[in-house]
């Protein structure tokens, strides 16, 4: 299960995130980056960390350490910011840390080189977990020692937003043309040999347990949070097994407009031609 601590400073926000997360202070002594339980994108967010984050650690992905921290609404009273005074204010309770990386820098393709190997095990757990936000626009990817550390996963499983369409939204491709690490030519196919033997309803089980309850009690549908737990848990087990056959990975016909000399440099030597050099 996930350690508990209890915060005893809000240091500062930030406001990169959409969901205004937190650098905060707490009882271990440890500092950690908080996402609320009142923030806009609600609960599900923090299950989403918790169940990916998890899964990535277990498979060996370098994840920061995962906390739930215990929030008393006080702790916003001298806050000067109405907007993050109000958020601490609705999180009280149980939220979700993140152990805060000091000294690590956002993953720059231009700055660090990331070989095929590693690549294609970072694509194919986005692809598992359809994540939707490691586009060359926000890697949600922190080099930290020399090293590529992944974040931020609460836009993933976006079927847990409707769970009775779960089946055939699991079921779909993944897109991975605007993935960050597309470029280096992920092996994602020798990844999914590595990696999808790996992930056993055992497993499965063993991380939706460490969500804790109170972010799973009333979901509409389920008569208990452990009934919801099934349902992450049947939904990611047969991904696992056919993603990699769903994964696209074709170079755009024209280049987005990102970082200078980043997607433009590469695209002679995408591993994959464009539709309009097949015709």
């Amino acid at each position: 299960m996930l350690t508990e601590v209890t915060a005893t400073r809000y240091v500062t926000p930030l406001r990169e995130g959409g969901s205004l997360p937190g650098i905060v202070e707490a009882d271990d002594l440890g500092t950690y980056v908080m996402k609320f339980t009142g923030a806009g994108q609600g609960r599900k967010t923090l299950v989403a960390e918790v169940i990916c984050g998890q899964l990535a650690r277990r498979l060996g992905l370098r994840i920061p350490e995962l906390v739930t921290i215990q929030l008393d609404p006080v702790i916003g009273l001298g806050e000067p910011d109405q907007e993050v005074q109000e958020l601490l204010k609705a999180s009280g309770g149980l939220n979700l840390g993140m152990d805060y990386l000091p000294g690590s820098i956002g993953f720059d393709p231009l700055a660090y080189t990331v070989d095929p190997v590693e690549a294609g095990r970072v694509v194919w757990f986005d692809a598992l977990i359809n994540n939707v936000d490691r586009s060359w626009r926000n890697p949600n990817m922190l080099v930290w020692h020399g090293e590529l550390w992944l974040i931020d996963h609460g836009a993933t499983m976006i079927w847990h937003h409707n769970w009775k369409g779960a089946a055939v939204a699991a079921a779909k491709p993944y897109n991975a043309s605007d993935h960050a690490l597309a470029p280096v030519g992920p092996d994602y196919r020798a990844a999914a040999a590595e990696l999808a033997p790996l992930i056993t309803r055992e497993l499965l089980d063993g991380i939706a347990a460490e969500v804790p309850d109170a972010w799973l009690v009333d979901e509409p549908g389920f008569d208990s949070p452990d009934d919801v737990r099934r349902a992450y848990v049947d939904t990611l087990l047969p991904r696992a097994a056919t993603i990699h056959e769903r994964i696209s990975m074709e170079a755009p016909v024209k280049a987005p407009s990102g970082p200078p000399g980043w997607l433009t440099d590469h695209l002679a030597e995408w591993p994959h031609k464009k539709k309009s050099d097949s015709e």
